[in-house]
């Protein structure tokens, strides 16, 4: 994985948009859509099922709503998906190109998942437990602070008005949600939006170290080769010397 640092202005949508968060898009995007039909329609919340909810999980061994979640936005704010998807376009796409699909998924849900366990650990806890927590906000959250440590120097619109380099809107946005962590009853779950940034921090480092043990071992193996080489280079030449002195009168 490359820890590359940029200098430049942040330039979005540059080249084709990559697979995964395209197929994130329009997964989200199209679930999104079902949901507003049918509640448009009057056929009640159809998603509701796939919302994280503990007492589901508990009473009914739901373990697969730690994911389904991370698809399902509410259908009466427009806005709760169009921040969401903007960001995953915005700032996911250049971390999919440099880190490749794979890795790029699997960190996405692990701060999805992460930050689900979170908000979960804590409603089982304190309650209320029969709320359900719906949106990708906690895998976006991870996604801003990869990027904030990926590319700190980049400049990006605070609020699409203020210049302001990643690193510092990573620490801005990190603050935000862990002051918002303490507030109850907003409907907005703060605590996953900072789940997903703790896991991504921590899914984040622990790559970190295991490359720099890696880049490590194999140092020590090529520095192993390479004294194995020169002494079986030296065996050979005082092996060579002996010979040639036996022909000196």
């Amino acid at each position: 994985m490359s820890y590359r640092r940029s200098y430049s202005t942040v330039s979005f949508g540059v080249g084709p948009v990559p697979p995964a968060v395209k197929w994130l898009l329009i997964s989200n995007i199209a679930i999104f859509l079902i949901g507003f039909f049918a509640m448009a329609m009057g056929l009640g919340d159809v998603l509701a099922i796939f919302g994280l909810s503990p007492s589901m999980v508990w009473g009914y061994g739901a373990v697969w709503q730690f994911v389904t979640y991370l698809f399902i936005h509410s259908p009466y704010s427009m806005f709760h998906i169009l921040f969401n998807m903007l960001t995953l376009w915005m700032f996911g796409s250049d971390l999919e190109r440099d880190w490749g699909t794979r890795y790029f998924l699997k960190y996405y849900f692990v701060c999805g998942i992460g930050a689900g366990f979170l908000d979960f650990l804590a409603r089982t806890i304190y309650g209320p437990m029969d709320v359900r927590t719906i949106g990708a906000s906690g895998a976006i959250y991870g996604l801003l602070l990869a990027f904030g440590m990926l590319y700190p120097n980049r400049t990006i619109l605070f609020m699409f008005l203020f210049p302001i380099k990643a690193k510092y809107f990573v620490m801005i946005i990190g603050a935000i949600a862990f002051l918002s962590s303490f507030q109850t009853g907003s409907g907005i779950s703060h605590l996953a939006h900072l789940g997903g940034m703790l896991f991504g921090f921590g899914f984040l480092q622990v790559r970190r170290r295991r490359m720099s043990l890696m880049d490590y071992l194999v140092q020590e193996y090529q520095a192993y080769k390479l004294r194995r080489a020169k002494r079986k280079f030296q065996v050979y030449m005082r092996k060579r010397a002996g010979e040639d002195a036996r022909w000196v009168n």
